[in-house]
């Protein structure tokens, strides 16, 4: 099972430099507990060519992406993969619940559950790299839609290709937004030019200052 680093739940929660208290401890123990009993990981991913048909424009398969953080971002990839991960309904239902009887529970399992889903996604950033590895392909930082100016709007692309809400079971409204919501979507770029990304993306990366490839750059 997919492991939930506390630190991630901690900052989350706004801990900054010092440690929660034991007892508020013991309550993200027990939330984390209740919330992994509830939870039902799920993934997919695909590959597309990608080609370059115009200044900040990405052509993934039959997929055009106009974005100039996200052209940048892939500089030199020959494929991209679309990926969705979702770890599930019941973390709503627990959320919606607490929201009733504790708010500090609620706010834990808001938490917890961004810190789970991303876990998830670095699991299955890892499978791709992986995959890119055996293929002598290399994987730059996932970049997901409504980042930089990335518009939210492609969201509609993604679940058309993966028919996301088949395949896991999440849904997507009018307005752009996952249900359940601790989903994600995600680009990653594949190249034949080695560049060492963290699979958390440019936030975790030392060296992401001066990085050609830096997602917001």
């Amino acid at each position: 099972m997919t492991q939930i680093p506390r630190k991630e739940i901690y900052r989350y929660l706004g801990y900054r430099g010092i440690a929660p208290s034991e007892e508020v401890a013991g309550r993200i123990e027990a939330c984390v507990s209740r919330l992994l009993s509830v939870s039902s990981p799920r993934s997919v991913f695909r590959y597309f060519p990608l080609s370059f048909p115009a200044e900040d424009e990405i052509l993934a398969g039959e997929v055009l992406l106009r974005s100039a953080n996200l052209s940048k971002n892939v500089r030199g990839c020959s494929e991209l993969c679309m990926m969705a991960v979702t770890i599930g309904q019941g973390v709503d239902l627990l959320i919606r619940r607490s929201e009733i009887t504790s708010m500090l529970d609620a706010a834990i399992y808001q938490a917890a559950g961004a810190a789970y889903v991303e876990a998830v996604c670095d699991e299955v950033n890892l499978k791709i790299k992986e995959e890119a590895a055996a293929r002598g392909l290399f994987c730059r930082p996932r970049f997901s839609p409504g980042y930089g100016d990335l518009s939210l709007q492609y969201q509609k692309d993604l679940f058309r290709v993966l028919d996301i809400t088949r395949n896991i079971a999440v849904s997507l409204s009018d307005s752009c937004l996952m249900t359940p919501s601790k989903s994600v979507t995600a680009l990653v770029g594949l190249s034949r030019t080695e560049k060492n990304c963290s699979l958390q993306g440019c936030e975790a990366c030392s060296s992401s200052a001066d990085c050609p490839y830096r997602r917001d750059s």
